[in-house]
C-alpha cells in the first residue's frame, strides 16, 4: 500500500491520478513530480516498487506544502483576513460567498437550506 504525505493512494488508480488525491496536488503538479520521480505516470499504485515509492516521497518532500502544511496556511491567510476586518474576511465570517457571485437566488451551498415563510394560524375570537 502506497501511503505518500500522509494519505493513502487508492490501488487500482494509476499512479499520476491517485498523487492527485493529496491536497494541493493536481493534474499538473502530478505529471510534474513524477517527471522529477523518472516513473511512469500510468502504472497503477499497486505495482509500485518500493523504491518507486520512495523516490516520489522524497519529491513530494522537497516540493513542499502539501497536505496539513498547506491546510494550515490556508486557514491562517483566512483568520488573517478576518482579523483585519477586510471585504473578504467579512464574507467568510458570515459565511457568504467571497468572490463576488450573486447571493439573492443562487449560492445555496454557502447559505444552507432555504429558510421558507412559516404560516401562522390567525386566532379565533371569542364572541
Amino acid at each position: 500500500m502506497a501511503r505518500i504525505a500522509g494519505v493513502d493512494l487508492p490501488q487500482n488508480k494509476q499512479v499520476w491520478v491517485g498523487l492527485t488525491y493529496i491536497h494541493g496536488i493536481g493534474r499538473a503538479r502530478s505529471l510534474d513530480i513524477l517527471g522529477k520521480a523518472e516513473v511512469s505516470p500510468v502504472t497503477k499504485v499497486k505495482e509500485l516498487t518500493e523504491d518507486e515509492a520512495t523516490r516520489i516521497r522524497k519529491v513530494v518532500q522537497e516540493e513542499g506544502r502539501v497536505e496539513g502544511d498547506l491546510r494550515k496556511e490556508v486557514a491562517q491567510n483566512i483568520k488573517r483576513l478576518m482579523e483585519i476586518g477586510s471585504y473578504r474576511g467579512v464574507r467568510h465570517r458570515r459565511n457568504l460567498p467571497v468572490r463576488g457571485q450573486r447571493t439573492h437566488t443562487n449560492s445555496r451551498t454557502r447559505k444552507g437550506p432555504r429558510k421558507g415563510a412559516v404560516a401562522t394560524k390567525k386566532k379565533l375570537t371569542k364572541k
